[in-house]
């Protein structure tokens, strides 16, 4: 594979680093909320050249204080205000449930932070809408995190992509096939206003993007939703869905949390002149009708990949995506260059679960997205 193929590492956060600290400076984080991917977080950020966490909030004052303790945080607080008011706070990581994204995202940037928000970036456009046109008047970053775009093997795929490699895209597919135990879903797991859904924008939104990234977006898509095994809760745990994207190419997506024991997240390129296979960040296949050097390395290397995989348990990715994202905000805050994916890009597959959803609650019926 040729370097002009290859991703921009310019674009991506672990090889420019030394250049750009040489006149860089380092920006105080905090984090606005603290359950399980508060601790991605937390940890990510320790190993990123030029951030350092400096403040923490939760509504329960008890839970703030002792993950301040935890990470060596100096201020905890029950109050976002106060938390954005702090002048050593540059960033605020908001890692509150999905449908609770806007509000602290909004006190964060009419207060001149710039912010990193969970994934999704909210649950609805409307609601993404009004944070991003926040930011835009405030002339702060919104750093949406889709950490999956940073492993090796998806920015492999995606030069492939933009390479030409595959010719004409024909098929695009992606399908999330996880267990959730019932215990899971306790809290606002799998309600609909604060999950937004279910198996699709919680589990499956990391494969929505990745396939908008690779093969642009779907104009029209068709789904389905059930209620297979987890069948308390608001939401759905199993989807289904069609998509035509506009460059004419169809696909599908399927998205569960009810399969035992689990299986990685699997994303399917076909083309006129190759197909590739992604299994989490592991490329198990990778055919194309003209060889190229490289071809044979890359199917060669079978591990796991850094990312790690939340198909039978959430907490059990790793700490590298979130790292490796982390530090693309921090290097385009210290270089002033573009982040390698912003709010606009996160709106985009927002745009494409809710278009799922609509469909589904017409019986299926083909929704524009």
């Amino acid at each position: 594979m040729t370097r002009r193929g290859l991703p921009s590492r310019a674009r991506f956060p672990l090889t420019s680093v030394s250049k750009i600290m040489s006149t860089a400076r380092t920006y105080g984080f905090a984090i606005v909320g603290v359950g399980m991917i508060a601790e991605f977080h937390a940890q990510a950020l320790a190993h990123v050249t030029g951030a350092r966490l400096v403040a923490v909030a939760s509504r329960n004052g008890a839970n703030a204080r002792a993950f301040a303790q935890k990470h060596g945080v100096l201020f905890a607080t029950t109050s976002v205000a106060a938390l954005v008011a702090r002048p050593e706070v540059d960033v605020v990581c908001v890692t509150t449930p999905s449908g609770a994204h806007l509000e602290p995202a909004l006190e964060a940037v009419r207060a001149g932070k710039h912010v990193v928000v969970e994934k999704p970036i909210e649950v609805t456009i409307e609601r993404a809408d009004e944070l991003l046109r926040a930011a835009e008047n405030a002339g702060v970053m919104v750093a949406p995190i889709f950490q999956a775009r940073f492993g090796e093997g998806a920015m492999t795929v995606k030069a492939a992509i933009d390479g030409g490699r595959f010719g004409r895209l024909v098929l695009a597919s992606a399908y999330v096939k996880w267990h959730r135990a019932a215990s899971y879903y306790t809290g606002w797991k799998g309600t609909l206003a604060l999950d937004g859904g279910g198996a699709l924008i919680n589990q499956g939104i990391h494969a929505v993007d990745l396939l908008q990234w690779f093969a642009g977006m779907p104009e029209k898509v068709t789904g389905f939703t059930t209620r297979r095994v987890h069948t308390g809760i608001e939401a759905e745990d199993t989807m289904s869905g069609s998509l035509r994207f506009t460059n004419g190419a169809l696909g599908a997506i399927e998205a569960s949390t009810a399969i035992f024991p689990g299986s990685p997240r699997r994303l399917e390129i076909c083309g006129e002149h190759g197909a590739v296979t992604l299994d989490d960040d592991r490329i198990v296949r990778w055919e194309f009708r003209e060889a190229q050097e490289g071809d044979e390395a890359i199917r060669a290397s079978r591990e796991a990949g850094a990312l790690g995989s939340g198909a039978s348990a959430p907490n059990a990715i790793s700490i590298t995506g979130h790292q490796r994202q982390l530090q693309d905000l921090v290097n385009a805050l210290n270089g002033g260059t573009r982040l390698a994916i912003d709010g606009r890009e996160a709106r985009k597959a927002v745009a494409i679960v809710r278009a799922l959803y609509t469909s589904a609650a017409r019986g299926g019926e083909p929704t524009d997205v």
